[in-house]
């Protein structure tokens, strides 16, 4: 196998590729009957193992195995293989990729490349049936992986109930009701299902997140090497656990040595009540022309790890695209003296400030906001200097002959 991707890659070398439009991968796919993805897979494999002669003279000898090279070529370096190959002998390809997975350190600018490239397509086929592709960043995969299992448990519980019914009902019936652990098609059904029965107003942004992020206080705080990684082993940037940690629940756990020593409990970073006086302050995302007032999150100007209060002053409401803007794509945001969100993106030229959208034209949609707001309204609100009623005509004329 080792010669083989050897071969692969002398012919990608030697014959020129690119004059009719074919890919490498393509045409190795094609003459060896192999998958896409495959093909792809062995291209990269077979380059790197020009840069790895350690790594190659291993697996020439039968001592890794293509799984555990395919592991290895993604992360090894000339001054690092022998480190790696030492740890991938003594592990099998399932442990070594997910210590790979940790090993790995995700820079900022990765982290915002994997949310550039970050795609959701879907269409319906000829047959009728939906079909969907999607690529998600890390951070949102485990977030969808999560609500997959919710979905699948949920399901489940739903299976069990109907059973235990049925065995009450008409013992003979029980194999009517025996059914396998739901796919995750179903999961995913079940997953929009509680999305929409269930009601999001109430639910604060950090607890949206139900995906767990291990990270070190001094990477959190600074710049520093360290660990960064969600609970199974997948590397995240640094400004990434920044993002979701500025408005999130955060547990404090000493170690030493890898050995726990104490757990802190639980806490917000930002309080119910400081929500609410940060939702009506911002009533929305404070991005320039961005009008999203929900699923938004409490963004520290400056990151309480690295000394910012958790106060008005130190916080603004960003909705999840513009707060991923702030930290992975290199924006900053400040206040004026006015209490006024001014925005510089990562070449250090301002956003224009827009002014804010104008309130619905539905006169339902406009009754709904001003409840929402608590703004008490009707007949005798709008009433002129004198205290007379206003004439909507004479309103309406004064407007048209300005």
């Amino acid at each position: 196998m080792c010669r083989w991707l050897e071969l692969a890659a002398e012919c990608e070398r030697r014959l020129p590729w690119g004059g009719d439009g074919t890919t490498f991968a393509s045409w190795l796919a094609w003459r060896c009957s192999l998958l896409p993805r495959q093909a792809r897979e062995h291209e990269r494999i077979g380059k790197r193992l020009a840069e790895l002669p350690a790594t190659r003279a291993a697996f020439s000898r039968g001592e890794l195995s293509y799984a555990k090279v395919s592991v290895l070529t993604r992360i090894a370096e000339p001054e690092t293989e022998e480190r790696l190959i030492e740890v991938a002998e003594a592990m099998t390809a399932s442990q070594l990729e997910r210590a790979v997975g940790a090993y790995r350190q995700l820079a900022r600018e990765e982290a915002a490349e994997q949310q550039e490239r970050e795609f959701l397509r879907y269409d319906w086929t000829d047959d009728g049936s939906f079909s969907m592709r999607a690529r998600l960043a890390a951070e949102d995969g485990a977030l969808v992986l999560r609500a997959l299992e919710a979905g699948r448990e949920a399901l489940w519980e739903s299976r069990r109930d109907d059973k235990a019914e049925a065995d009450a009902q008409e013992p003979a019936s029980v194999g009517a009701y025996e059914h396998a652990r739901p796919s995750h098609a179903e999961a995913l059904v079940a997953m929009a299902d509680l999305a929409l029965a269930g009601s999001d107003r109430d639910r604060a942004s950090g607890e949206r997140y139900q995906v767990v992020v291990h990270v070190d206080a001094p990477t959190l705080a600074h710049d520093a090497d360290g660990r960064c990684e969600l609970a199974d082993g997948r590397a995240l940037a640094a400004e990434t656990a920044r993002r979701l940690s500025c408005d999130g629940s955060i547990v404090e756990l000493l170690e030493r040595n890898g050995e726990p020593l104490s757990l802190g409990r639980k806490r917000r970073t930002i309080s119910p009540a400081l929500r609410r006086a940060l939702a009506a302050r911002d009533r929305g995302c404070r991005f320039p022309g961005c009008e999203r007032a929900r699923f938004v999150d409490g963004h520290h100007l400056q990151h309480w790890s690295q000394g910012g209060e958790t106060n008005l002053d130190n916080l603004v409401s960003l909705c999840r695209r513009h707060h991923r803007l702030v930290h992975e794509r290199g924006y900053s945001v400040s206040l004026d003296d006015d209490g006024e969100a001014r925005f510089v993106n990562q070449y250090g030229i301002a956003v224009p400030s827009v002014p804010r959208p104008p309130p619905p034209s539905s006169r339902v949609a406009l009754h709904d906001q001003h409840r929402r707001r608590r703004l008490l309204i009707d007949s005798k609100t709008c009433r002129n200097g004198t205290g007379d009623r206003m004439e909507l005509g004479l309103a309406v004329d004064a407007i048209l002959s300005a």
